[in-house]
């Protein structure tokens, strides 16, 4: 069963690719950098618990919950199923591309057999479109192939597994409801809510005293390590290639600023757009600088990324201060 007249999305990062792709097949055509933006995506995390093997450097909102604000601001139905059964995941999945809805999955893509960098990340997103006797029919990034196939049986383990970020093979289905919230009261809401949340982080890891934190333990990281060589070289390939790290998010922020500067007839956003930009050029030298670390074994590139996080912690908070004084 493969739904008819299926719309892809493409698209650099997961989980706005698989909504992207829901979106797209209800009729509502947006950019990713605008999906991004109204899922009020720009944050910062670090995370370094005694259970996983190196830290983790995320650049983004926590998973989920992206596709949350994009349905709460364009008023949309989202309807999410959790289950601890294979049979049951899967009769979720059957239930909406028999009536022809695509459905989002999180996954871990070590499962997926297109993946070919084997790296455990159970908060990984694509969209299903169908399926066969044997195999599964599955819209990804740009990078990982768009229009991909994985086996039934791989698939049912990507979506079973445990982990950090993991979920109990959680699927998703968006739907129009009688009204939609326009475009401009969406981007506006999403700009206030964005701002005030990086500007107001619950934890010390989270968004800018994240990057600050973030800053400082680099440097206790690489005397700690067990494996420094290879954290650093795999941390920056993740930043850059996976969308793990700043760069990629700070590009699509920053082009949604742009959208929402000519939507809006604002030009002050492409103020912050232009501070964004520069965030993600640094952000950028940070990954160049980790991957320096892990083929020198040297500190030293550590100590200049280092610098450059704290710099980026002061520019984006600017940034987020201006659109909070224009949307707040």
């Amino acid at each position: 069963m493969i739904i008819k007249n299926y719309k892809t999305f493409y698209g650099q990062h997961c989980e706005t690719t698989a909504t992207g792709c829901l979106l797209k097949n209800l009729d509502i055509d947006l950019s990713e950098p605008m999906l991004f933006g109204l899922g009020e995506g720009l944050s910062y995390i670090w995370w370094n618990a005694k259970n996983m093997p190196r830290p983790f450097i995320g650049g983004r909102s926590k998973p989920d919950s992206i596709t949350q604000n994009i349905c709460w601001n364009l008023d949309l139905n989202l309807e999410v199923k959790e289950t601890v059964s294979a049979v049951k995941a899967w009769e979720n999945i059957c239930q909406c591309i028999d009536i022809g809805e695509p459905v989002g999955l999180k996954l871990d893509c070590y499962y997926l057999e297109y993946f070919t960098n084997k790296i455990h990340f159970p908060a990984h997103y694509a969209a299903i479109y169908g399926y066969d006797e044997n195999s599964a029919f599955l819209t990804d990034t740009i990078q990982q192939g768009s229009s991909v196939s994985t086996s039934l049986k791989s698939l049912s383990k990507a979506r079973n597994a445990k982990g950090p970020m993991s979920s109990n093979n959680l699927s998703y289905s968006i739907r129009k409801k009688g009204s939609q919230t326009t475009l401009n009261d969406a981007v506006r809401k999403a700009l206030k809510n964005n701002s005030n949340s990086y500007l107001n982080p619950p934890i010390q890891n989270i968004s800018y005293k994240g990057i600050q934190k973030t800053a400082k333990e680099i440097i206790k990281w690489f005397n700690t390590a067990a494996d420094r060589c290879n954290d650093f070289i795999l941390t920056a390939s993740l930043m850059e290639k996976a969308g793990t790290g700043g760069a990629l998010f700070r590009n699509l922020y920053r082009d949604f600023l742009i959208e929402a500067a000519s939507l809006l007839n604002d030009n002050n956003l492409l103020i912050a757009s232009e501070k964004c930009n520069f965030a993600a050029r640094k952000w950028n030298l940070v990954s160049s600088y980790f991957e320096n670390a892990g083929n020198t074994d040297s500190i030293s590139p550590l100590t200049e990324a280092s610098k450059l996080l704290s710099e980026i912690a002061l520019d984006e908070t600017d940034m987020m201060k201006l659109i909070n004084s224009l949307y707040n």
